[in-house]
Parts: structure tokens; sequence; C-alpha cells
């Protein structure tokens, strides 16, 4: 078998080892490669070996003829360096493929079919054109409660998973879909000031213009390293990290990196995703939001019922003890949309300034109230209370300054986009309705949540009363093809009902 020399090409393929081979290549026409083929990398020395997806090149700049390049993921996980020979070969096809045929036929798979699915993902034996036809089998087909049971199993035992040895572990999660809801920043310091262990690991956005973790690191170094979460957690009782770095269920974000551009996030596929992490993360205790309304990603009670019933079978299963409360999806929380805008939000709230948005403190003190309420100590009905002392006397203050300086404070910060342009209401009225698709959809527009400046900044909510001509929100880029993407979406298209 024929050799060639191992190159480090500076690309990042996001979470997808691909190989670069020059078209003029010996092996690129003796061994019959193709472009999206396949092929197995093994270096000689060590016996290491990775799959990657075969793409060709015809610049020498990237690779030249006698070398095969590898994305910077892929050269990671050889673990080899620079320059040594490697064996390139056809790689194998993963014996769970033919699960997935099974899948789109219709059928339902079993714990062991979900699991060698699991197992050929989290070793980069499938391309994302295979895990994307996965996803879309899970959901257009969909899953039956047992088939999401074990697709969640197959994600924990594929990963990570963290024994904090306490019987109460807490943990929050919301489903997501409603902009500016950044109650879980509020609601870990609130917590932890009270004593609980409340290890919060979060994703980062996936349909959304920002999820906790690209807000959380406005303020503070969100990846870390299993030692240093242990560390954090261990000290301050809490953390706010991005779970990527932990290698909690990391078929989950192998999986949301496919997700993301399709915009799917499914019923059974959301339920797996989200107790697979938190069970991966420790939690033993933990409060679900779904918010409720006609532009949530729950728009009825009943399918809000149909969604609870199956985290609770889930969680069940899993051991895990899961309360599910139902909130007003009808808006965003808050104000901002958008990494900075939220971060600002959550400040205000926690430093008791009077502007801060009133809606997001009260879901944020209800939401920690019934997680203070797993503590035997705390009466039923008694943790709103507490959680509104702790937030009013400074202490959730403290607590969240003290786990931004435990990660480490961001020495530069971002700050708010240059680009304005305000949406301002057409007509005298009342705001009826808010269009959380639209806004949400606008923010994306921006840049957000990668320019972590850009978003939409709320002026007025439902029942507010508006003049002609007065701003609804205001839009913020940091680049002018985005400012202009997103003005023009708003123009066609407010998201905003004035009556």
């Amino acid at each position: 078998m024929d050799t060639l020399l191992l190159r480090k090409v500076a690309i990042d393929t996001y979470k997808e080892n691909v190989a670069y081979l020059h078209r003029d290549c010996k092996l690129y026409r003796s061994e019959g490669f193709q472009a999206l083929n396949k092929i197995e990398i093994t270096d000689q020395q060590s016996g290491q070996s990775i799959i990657a997806l075969l793409n060709i090149v015809d610049d020498d700049c990237i690779t030249a003829p006698d070398e095969l390049g590898l994305c910077e993921q892929a050269f990671g996980q050889l673990a080899a360096r620079e320059g040594i020979p490697v064996l390139v070969a056809h790689a194998p096809i993963p014996e769970s493929i033919r699960c997935i045929h099974r899948k789109i036929a219709g059928e339902s798979l079993a714990q062991e079919d979900y699991l060698g699915i699991a197992r050929d993902i989290a070793a980069n034996r499938y391309s994302k054109i295979e895990i994307a036809a996965f996803l879309v089998a899970c959901s257009e087909l969909g899953l039956e409660r047992d088939e999401v049971l074990y697709l969640t199993r197959a994600m924990i035992e594929t990963g990570r998973r963290l024994d904090w040895s306490e019987p109460l572990v807490v943990d929050k999660h919301c489903i997501g879909g409603l902009p500016g809801n950044r109650t879980t920043m509020l609601i870990v310091p609130i917590v932890a000031a009270h004593g609980m262990l409340i290890p919060k690991t979060s994703s980062r956005a996936i349909t959304s213009p920002a999820g906790t973790a690209d807000t959380m690191e406005v303020l503070a170094r969100v990846e870390l390293t299993p030692d240093k979460l242990h560390e954090i957690v261990r000290s301050q009782r809490a953390c706010l990290s991005w779970g990527g770095t932990a290698s909690l269920a990391p078929v989950d974000d192998i999986l949301i990196s496919v997700e993301r551009p399709l915009l799917m996030d499914s019923p059974g596929q959301l339920v797996a995703s989200i107790l697979a992490k938190k069970a991966a993360a420790g939690a033993t205790h933990l409060i679900i939001d779904i918010p409720i309304g006609p532009t949530a990603k729950v728009r009825d009670r009943n399918s809000g019922l149909a969604l609870r019933k199956l985290f609770e079978y889930v969680s069940d299963q899993l051991g895990l003890v899961l309360e599910v409360v139902f909130t007003d999806g009808r808006q965003p929380v808050g104000r901002g949309i958008g990494p900075v805008l939220e971060a600002r939000d959550v400040m205000q709230v926690l430093e008791n300034d009077p502007l801060a948005p009133h809606d997001l403190r009260e879901k944020a003190l209800q939401l920690a109230g019934r997680i203070l309420e797993f503590d035997p100590d705390v009466r039923g009905g008694g943790g709103y209370a507490i959680a509104r002392e702790i937030l009013e006397s400074g202490r959730a203050l403290d607590k969240m300054q003290a786990i931004i300086h435990a990660q480490g404070r961001n020495p530069d910060p971002p700050q708010l986009a240059h680009l304005r342009y305000d949406v301002t209401a057409s007509r005298d009225g009342v705001v009826t309705a808010i269009d959380n698709l639209q806004l949400a959809h606008i923010a994306r527009l921006t840049g957000a949540p990668m320019a972590k400046g850009a978003g939409v900044d709320l002026q007025h909510k439902l029942g507010d009363t508006v003049r002609a001509g007065e701003p609804l929100y205001s839009i913020y880029a940091e680049f002018q093809a985005d400012y202009r993407f997103a003005r023009e979406a708003a123009e066609k298209a407010s998201g905003v009902t004035v009556e």
C-alpha cells in the first residue's frame, strides 16, 4: 500500500473530518478515489487511524501531489506530526448504516441499533450527508417514545458522564424558540447563592440568534476543560459553560452541527438532546421550561402536554426527577435579542436596575423558585420568596461576579454594533402581536450570534400603546451586508402588529 506525507490544512470544517488529495496524486486514479469518498488514514508508526471525507484539490498551496492534507479537527484526532508517511485506503462502510436504511424504510429501531449509530457518529465514521439522512428519517417518520429513550441512552453512553457525588444536583433547560429568554443566567447565580449545586453546561445557538453559552461568552470564558469545570463547580457551586468542551454527549453536538443549517428541531430529537446532556452533566433534578404561543416552538397546550409526557417518560426511565413548567411564549422575553443585548438585560436584572426588563426578572424568579423547592428544607410554595430575597439583597450579583471571575472574565468584551436602524410603527395603536420567528430571523440576519454585538432591541411589548413613527425596535449590525439584509426583512415584515 502506498503512503503519502501528512500535511495540516488550516481549515475549520466544523465537526467533520475532511482530507485533501491533489488531483495529480498517484493514488487519485490508481485507487479509484473520488471527491466525497470516505477514506481511512493510518499513522504507520502509532497505528492510529481516522476516517475522513475526501476533497480533491488543484492547488499545490493546499496539498502537493505527494501529500495528504487534513483539516484541523482530523489532524488533531490523528495526533501525528506533519511530514510523516501515512497509509490511505478506502474506508469500510459503517455497520450501522444498515440501521439508517431500515429507519428510512419506516422501521422502528432497537436500543442496540441506536447505540451502534451513536458509536459510529462519535468515531467520525459518518459524513454529514449520512447524518442528515438519519436526522431527516427520524424527523419525518417520527420516533416512538422508546426510540427517543434509546437515542438518549446512546448519546449518554458514547460520551463522558460527570458524577458530583451529591444526592441533589439541579439543572434547568428551556426548549428554545423564544428570543431573549436568558433566564438561565439569572437562575444559576440565584440557586448557587442558596447553596444548591447547579453545574450548567449550555449549548450555543442552533436556530436562534443566541444561546446561553453565546451570551455568557460576552462576560466570561465558556470553553472550560473538564478539570477546570470541576474546579469551578466545587468552589462556586455552579458554572455557566459551553458543554462542547466537556465531552458530554458529544454525538449530540455533531447532530446539532447538521440540524443548525437545516433548521431542524423535531420533538423526539429535542427531548433526546436535552435529557442526554442533562444526565451526562450529572443532574438529578431538572426543570424544563416549555413556552407556549402562536409563534413559539410549541403552539398550543395540547402539543405542550404531549411533549411533557415524552419528557416525563424518558426522564423517569433515566432516573431523573423532572418537572415541566408551561410559560408564556407569545413574545420575546426581555428586550435584547443577540448576545451583547441579552447580556445587558441579564446584568440589569442582577444589579436591580430600575430599567431592567420586568418580564425577564419575573420569569427567572418563578423558575428559580421552583428549583429551590427541590431542596427538602424549602417549603412548597416558598421558593419564590427566597429567590427574590437572594436577588434583591445583591447575593445573586455577587455570585454571578464570582462565577465570571472563576471562569475568566472577558478582557475585551464585545460592544453593541455601530450600524443601527429603527423599525417604526406605521400607525397609532396598541401592540397586539409579536412574531417570535420573524424577530429571531431578523436578528440572525444582523449577524447574531457570530457577531456578538448584533441583534434586535425591543422598545415595545404586547399591550403597549404606540404612535405612528415611534420606534418598535432597533436593529444593530456590524457589517453593511448584514445591516441591509436585516433592514430589508424588517421592512417587508416587521413582526410586530399594531392595531
